[in-house]
């Protein structure tokens, strides 16, 4: 976490199998980078699996909007952030980027939302983790 800010901010090295032929990040793995600086975001929080709250509970992705300005290439290493834009009912959005060096070569607004894990349908955001997560 960045100090005072609420920014997570998680290194990422590219490795071979994130690269297409040409040895570029091919573009749907800014989203698993994006996933894993979410995860940390919240694990940092005290949360141990991000992704499921209890056993009926569980965040899943419903809205990504990327934004890709440059390429990152085969043995970058990747600064990937992670900040809370808003708090929804049910859904978090967070504010995203990677970061190569101080340039921005990806920025994302994405939303994920609690669901009830058999049924798939929205459920409240839990008064517990609205405490535990930043004033945005």
């Amino acid at each position: 976490m960045t100090e005072g800010s609420g920014e997570f901010s998680l290194p990422i090295r590219v490795y071979i199998e994130d690269t297409d032929a040409g040895g570029i990040v091919y573009y749907v793995n800014y989203l698993k980078y994006f996933e894993r600086a979410r995860t940390e975001y919240m694990r940092a929080r005290g949360y141990d699996k991000p992704a499921l709250l209890g056993d009926e509970l569980l965040f899943v992705v419903s809205h990504a909007d990327v934004s890709y300005r440059l390429p990152a290439r085969l043995d970058d290493t990747l600064r990937v952030t992670a900040s809370l834009a808003s708090v929804g009912a049910a859904t978090l959005t967070f504010a995203q980027q990677v970061y190569r060096d101080q340039q921005c070569l990806v920025e994302a607004v994405i939303r994920i939302a609690l669901v009830d894990k058999i049924s798939g349908k929205p459920k409240r955001l839990p008064a517990t983790l609205r405490k535990d997560l930043p004033a945005v």
